[in-house]
């Protein structure tokens, strides 16, 4: 799912967890007939899903290119210290683009650090690239949202994303001034047009990152801080694997396909669960249907999932984040906790 949020993120240890699957058609089993017309059942899904998914957006070229490690830091480094090295790290990831005649991702990358003042927690020039961008003062903020992308997000994408997470901040900066965004690359992305977006596999390994990373947020974050997952399209696949434990108080899916699991109760987090999708979307005409691990079940905006329900207007899949939608709006209330007792209670 292309994630472009009108934006669309890294850390930990990388430890793949196995994917849920649900159990095979009963029918399958009644002999060679039953066995050809399952196979040819689940390849008309299976096509069917794909085609929902990859027609309506192109895929984004991440080229191979070349940049140095990434830099170091011990346990107890703090966010200034990251800030600088990363700067460092990104300006000579630029140099290095340069060098090998790639001008397009020199010129990317050389944006993402431009002004001085980009605080990157994380970041990674090499090939597709990572990278944890911090927007805010972290470390006195009582509310902190972290923006988890779908597919297609790369550092060749990234302005996308990052302008998601830039919406946010001054949305919620209007209304709170403690507030902290977090843009989280922090992951592998898939490409829209590939069957790994249509699979739980790299969401299995971006949760065994997202998980660690979360805990350590919290401890630099300002003290009692309030942490919300935001998570787009292929992201809400992410967000539904990963253990939160007490870390995360919200959780909320957008512009999802669905995650895997039949219900919220399901998902691996104490956080309340939260999920919208505008009106214009595209991705609400995808099958909600799991076969043989391939597609993500429940829709999250059924009620049978029982997520709590926020409004999110006529937006496309990629405008959930821009400035003045009704989306941006509830995805800023969830993050600050003040959707009213209607808006919490449903679902």
């Amino acid at each position: 799912m292309a994630t472009g949020t009108g934006t669309q993120a890294g850390a930990g240890t990388q430890t793949g967890t196995t994917g849920r699957t649900r159990g095979s058609d009963t029918r399958l089993s009644t002999g060679r007939a039953g066995s050809g017309g399952g196979r040819l059942r689940r390849g008309l899904l299976a096509a069917l899903v794909a085609a929902a998914v990859v027609v309506p957006v192109s895929a984004a070229a991440s080229p191979n290119v070349p940049a140095p490690a990434p830099a170091t830091f011990s346990e107890d480094a703090t966010s200034r210290s990251r800030y600088a090295a990363n700067s460092a790290n990104l300006a000579e990831a630029a140099r290095t683009a340069e060098d090998a005649d790639r001008p397009g991702r020199a010129a990317r990358l050389r944006a993402m650090g431009s002004g001085g003042a980009a605080q990157f927690l994380t970041f990674d020039g090499r090939g597709r690239g990572r990278a944890v961008e911090v927007f805010g003062e972290l470390e006195s903020a009582d509310r902190v949202a972290v923006l988890v992308p779908g597919s297609d997000t790369t550092l060749d994408t990234y302005e996308r994303f990052r302008a998601g997470a830039v919406s946010l901040q001054q949305r919620l900066q209007a209304e709170h001034p403690r507030t902290a965004v977090v843009a989280w690359l922090g992951y592998d992305t898939p490409g829209t047009v590939s069957t790994t977006v249509l699979s739980a596999d790299r969401a299995d390994a971006a949760a065994a990152e997202l998980a660690p990373f979360l805990d350590r947020l919290r401890d630099i974050s300002g003290p009692g801080a309030r942490l919300s997952l935001l998570c787009h399209s292929y992201g809400s696949v992410v967000c539904a694997r990963t253990a939160t434990g007490s870390a995360v108080s919200d959780m909320a899916l957008f512009g999802s396909p669905g995650t895997g699991a039949g219900s919220a109760r399901e998902l691996p987090t104490g956080a309340r669960v939260w999920a919208g999708r505008g009106s214009g979307d595209w991705i609400g005409n995808v099958p909600h249907v799991r076969f043989g691990g391939i597609g993500f079940g429940t829709d999250p905006v059924d009620p049978a999932f029982g997520a709590r329900i926020f409004a999110a207007g006529a937006v496309g899949h990629s405008d959930y984040l821009k400035p003045g939608t009704e989306s941006l709006d509830g995805l800023a209330a969830i993050v600050l906790g003040t959707t009213t007792a209607s808006e919490a209670d449903r679902g």
